[in-house]
């Protein structure tokens, strides 16, 4: 590997646009304003959150959006995994033969790249393309389409609301497969049944929802003061005058988040227009007994199932009532808002993302109408699915089973329960139909799925205590919004899983709820000539979104660091040659958060990588049989949150009959960002290893010496590099490698290093 330029210059090319969101054309007055206004401090924690909103777009992930943004973990990730041709994760094979297709520009310059073109995204081909981990069938089960991506000239708004607020590059939707069995887990916590999952008992088709199917009621046509019912006709009852509204799959019983809020006296509201809501699909909420049955007057119903003030052509102008009711003071504790099929952010929404960058900056206009509202509220935006669209990450889940039933991993949360059991029945869609949950292709696995994590999606925390450009790399997906209401309001959500409770985040880190107020405010670009940028869109080809091009583009993201939150982890991971044939890796984990190790054996790359689920303040080992097959040779690679990498690369045979045994520790000093290597010599004989700083320093290599039976150590105070690092140690027969950022409890900047190998000459 090259080493790294001189320390200075490495600074001076990674620094690059910290703060480069004030080059931007201005929004209007009353935004810019609004991102001026300072937080209402004052008690310091997240009680001063008195209004929290949330919006959920559709179906983009984070690589499509912001794979070429600074400072997140995109295309210039130093560590994308591999893939079982050895290649990395960005070189996707092309199953019509030929060169294997690389992300591409969806340039909106030279094509209608702002509207259309989206790919198939259901539970089917999802569980397919993600292949188990092996993260090599995207083209194949998703169409070219999928490895396209935007710029930043192509969505201004977007990368200018990451760069004034904070943006997560590590938030996950929940659930592999669409809309729906995503939108329930937004709802409630869960896509699954939680008493079977107490129980042991992994769902079916009956009690869980893995395609469209509960949130689409029919007729669509919904009539305001009507009560629903869930076993009707689908048409107005004569004599009662009610509407039977018809669902085509059982609801489901356990509570949903607005249940719980009302429960605990918590004020909430869903903005929403309820006749332009992709037919319910938006509304997780449709999938339960307690909205399918709730009647005029109730909560539910008059919080949940209606919609804004009707405009002069009897439209519902849900945006109206939430600006009047930010203005007159009366926004309640928790809201939602859902956006109408045109301005959903989907790839088929007619107004596609120009559109839908206007309509969430009406949504945010309407939140900073009232400064002393504004300067009280947590406004979240994120998206419901991926489409099919790539993201490069591999997804945090539980472990797969092979093909032959082996558990490929483990976890110190107890599994049983968190899969779904494709075997029991047919999937039936919101339309009534049944169809197969699996494709026939995809063997890799039996019918035991895990449900996800899936890909990530973008999140933006938009808040007087989230200015700043910030990135926070902490995992988090759906689940994380519940954990965020069960934090500020002290309810219990159930339905979350002690997996998901392990692995996934509160949100609570997006926050400086201390010393919020920054007296730098970025600008942003106005979005009110979407109609313009749309119209001119469509005179364009089409061609160039949907396909590759013939002669690949070379991988791309700017370079530059953003100032990065604080994260919980701690994570270690060790090896040990216990025999000839036999290596073993320990996997520790002494942060506040749990995580998921995810392992790739490159001399096997044909078998599902492994995963490993530790909680925090626990420790898990499992071993690799290096004996016939590879003659004592192994090579594998570790990969964890944020950068997280360890490789162990040797050969336990030569190990086993040497007479000098090195092993590595890493540990770490919180307190000052320091790093320490720690090398046990358990042979018979002294020797030496080699360490080599692979970036972030342009010193070394360092020779260390350790005696028989003896321990040698280094260290490095890492404050040059923003307690970032990456060393090799090397031996004869051996070699570890290990990366990261070791975590203070403070605020740190981004990889220094992303990207810059992309730009060298």
């Amino acid at each position: 590997m090259t080493n790294s330029p001189p320390r200075r210059e490495f600074l001076r090319r990674s620094a690059g646009v910290l703060g480069a969101a004030s080059a931007l054309t201005m929004l209007p007055p009353v935004i810019r304003r609004a991102l001026a206004a300072n937080a209402a401090v004052q008690t310091g924690t997240i009680q001063d959150v008195k209004h929290i909103v949330i919006l959920m777009q559709e179906n983009r992930s984070f690589d499509h959006y912001f794979g070429t943004m600074r400072g997140v973990r995109g295309f210039g990730d130093r560590f994308p995994i591999p893939l079982a041709n050895g290649k990395p994760v960005y070189f996707q094979p092309n199953p019509s033969g030929g060169a294997e297709i690389q992300p591409f520009r969806r340039d909106s310059r030279t094509s209608n790249a702002l509207i259309g073109s989206g790919t198939p995204h259901n539970f089917t081909d999802q569980q397919a393309a993600w292949n188990q981990g092996k993260m090599d069938r995207w083209i194949q089960y998703k169409t070219q389409a999928t490895m396209g991506y935007y710029g930043r000239d192509d969505i201004p708004f977007q990368f200018a609301l990451a760069d004034a607020f904070t943006i997560c590059d590590g938030y996950h939707c929940s659930v592999l497969t669409g809309t729906d069995p995503n939108r329930i887990v937004f709802f409630s916590g869960s896509n699954f049944n939680p008493e079977l999952r107490k129980q042991g008992i992994n769902s079916t088709v009956t009690d869980s929802e893995p395609v469209n199917s509960r949130c689409w009621p029919t007729p669509s046509n919904w009539v305001a003061g009507r009560a629903q019912q869930p076993d009707g006709s689908g048409q107005i009852d004569p004599i009662t005058g009610v509407y039977n509204y018809k669902y085509f799959n059982n609801a489901f019983k356990w509570d949903t988040l607005p249940d719980l809020l009302v429960k605990a006296g918590v004020s909430w509201h869903i903005y929403q227009n309820m006749n332009n809501n992709w037919t319910g699909a938006m509304h997780g909420g449709l999938a339960f007994e307690s909205f399918r049955t709730a009647q005029p007057g109730s909560p539910i119903y008059d919080h949940g199932l209606t919609g804004g003030p009707a405009t002069a052509d009897g439209a519902v102008n849900f945006l109206a009532q939430l600006k009047q009711d930010v203005i007159n003071g009366t926004l309640p504790q928790v809201s939602w808002v859902l956006p109408t099929q045109d301005l959903a952010e989907h790839p088929a929404s007619s107004q596609g993302v120009a559109g839908a960058a206007n309509f969430i900056s009406d949504v945010l206009e309407a939140l900073t109408s009232n400064p002393d509202v504004w300067s009280k509220t947590a406004f979240f935006i994120t998206f419901d699915e991926n489409d099919g669209f790539f993201d490069h990450l591999p997804m945090p889940a539980v472990p797969s089973y092979d093909s032959n039933g082996n558990l490929m991993g483990k976890s110190t949360v107890p599994l049983d329960g968190e899969y779904f059991d494709a075997s029991v029945g047919s999937c039936l869609y919101f339309n009534g139909m049944a169809a197969s949950c699996l494709d026939p292709r995809d063997t890799t696995s039996g019918k035991i799925r895990p449900w996800g994590l899936s890909s990530r999606v973008p999140m933006y925390v938009v808040s007087p205590w989230s200015k700043g450009g910030w990135v926070d790399s902490q995992v988090f997906d759906h689940t994380s919004l519940g954990m965020f209401l069960e934090k500020r309001f002290g309810i219990t959500v159930d339905a979350i899983s002690p997996w998901h409770r392990a692995v996934c985040g509160d949100l609570t880190s997006c926050f400086d709820f201390v010393n919020p107020n920054d007296p730098v405010v970025p600008t942003m670009p106005d979005t009110s000539n979407y109609a313009a940028i749309n119209a001119a869109q469509m005179l364009l080809p089409t061609t160039s979104v949907t396909t590759a091009p013939t002669t690949p583009q070379p991988l791309y993201q700017e370079i530059g660091m953003r100032p990065s939150r604080a994260l919980p982890y701690e994570l270690h991971t060790s090896a040990r040659v216990e025999s000839k044939d036999t290596l073993s890796l320990i996997f520790s984990n002494t942060g506040k958060q749990g995580t998921v190790f995810h392992v790739y054996d490159k001399l096997h790359l044909d078998l599902i990588p492994r995963r490993y689920t530790v909680e925090a303040g626990k420790q898990l080992q499992d071993s690799w049989n290096t004996g016939a097959a590879d003659n004592g040779k192994y090579d594998l690679w570790v990969y964890g949150t944020n950068g997280y990498l360890r490789t162990f690369t040797g050969d336990a045979l030569a190990s086993a009959a040497a007479d000098f045994k090195p092993e590595v520790q890493v540990c770490y000093e919180s307190a000052t960002g320091a790093v320490y290597l720690k090398v046990h010599n358990t042979g018979s004989a002294a020797g030496s290893v080699t360490v080599q700083a692979n970036a972030y320093r342009s010193d070394g290599p360092w020779v260390l010496e350790v005696g028989a039976g003896a321990v040698g150590q280094l260290s490095w105070n890492l404050g040059e590099s923003g307690n970032w690092y990456d060393f090799t140690v090397s031996a004869a027969n051996f070699e570890r490698r290990f990366a990261g950022r070791v975590e203070t409890g403070k605020p740190s900047v981004s990889d220094p290093a992303m990207a810059l190998h992309l730009h060298q000459d």
